[in-house]
């Protein structure tokens, strides 16, 4: 899956995104396992990532990350690249297991580094400099990705029941719509959660 050269935006990509309800600077997208990622071929993987790429960058967002949602069983090469699509740094991770991502983010950390929350994010999303906003989910919203661990303290995720094969740019327009509807919680709990928990 090497990166070629940008593509023309995709016209999904210029529709109206108003970034101004929620601050979006990182967007992730989980789905699919490493065999379904092969699967896509470099031809779809080139157009994916460019028409993805133009949206979050029209929505506002300066990085985005795809990643998939667990190994799998098939034996892949899948390797993680990266390309700047317009304003937006996109990141292709196809690491599907968060503690094994977790143990190699604490192995890089030199061993005089401060062990903090801060140097954990960075080293966990670079190139990024921020953790992700909005976590997009392909996925039914009754089983969490295991490739994601850290990100569930900050991201705000939302579902789209689909296989990773389907995913399109209005999906992903749709979903940041979404977004900027919600009150961000940044892992706590809103009134109604509170309520819930406090019955029976």
């Amino acid at each position: 899956m090497a990166p070629t050269p940008a593509t023309t935006p995709h016209p999904d990509a210029i529709q109206s995104i108003d970034p101004t309800r929620q601050f979006l600077r990182h967007v992730m997208i989980v789905g699919g396992t490493l065999g379904d990622w092969d699967d896509l071929g470099v031809k779809r993987w080139d157009q994916r990532v460019d028409e993805l790429g133009e949206v979050a960058a029209n929505a506002g967002a300066t990085y985005l990350t795809l990643r998939a949602f667990e190994p799998g069983v098939r034996p892949s090469d899948s390797e993680r690249w990266e390309r700047d699509v317009g304003s937006c740094h996109v990141i292709i991770d196809p690491i599907g297991d968060g503690r094994a991502r977790f143990a190699h983010a604490m192995a890089e950390i030199a061993p005089d580094e401060p062990i903090n929350e801060a140097i954990i994010s960075e080293v966990l999303y670079a190139p990024a400099d921020c953790e992700p906003d909005l976590i997009v989910v392909l996925g039914e919203p009754t089983r969490l990705p295991p490739s994601i661990v850290w990100e569930l303290a900050y991201g705000e995720l939302v579902f789209r029941p689909m296989g990773w094969d389907e995913l399109t740019t209005e999906h992903l327009v749709e979903a940041i719509a979404d977004f900027a509807q919600r009150e961000r919680r940044f892992g706590g709990l809103d009134d109604a959660d509170k309520t819930d928990e406090s019955v029976g």
